[in-house]
């Protein structure tokens, strides 16, 4: 979360913004699913559509992950 935090910031976005053009930049995904309950949800979801993150930022947000095994598959 904090790079999420990091990355807004330097951006002047939203950690949602960010969190959402992260998923669109992957190639695999392609319809996210947005729960928008609120319309300024909605909005941050559009406005995401506007962030291209540079492969610096991509690999800022991915580095704090750690791939682990798929439990209860043998």
């Amino acid at each position: 979360m904090e790079a999420t935090r990091k990355v807004a910031e330097a951006r002047g976005a939203e950690m949602a913004e960010v969190a959402l053009a992260w998923l669109l930049s992957k190639p695999v995904v392609t319809a996210p699913i947005v729960g928008a309950t609120k319309l300024g949800h909605l909005a941050t979801a559009l406005r995401a559509l506007d962030v291209t993150l540079t492969d610096d930022e991509v690999r800022a947000l991915e580095a704090p992950y750690r791939p682990h095994g798929v439990r209860g598959w043998t």
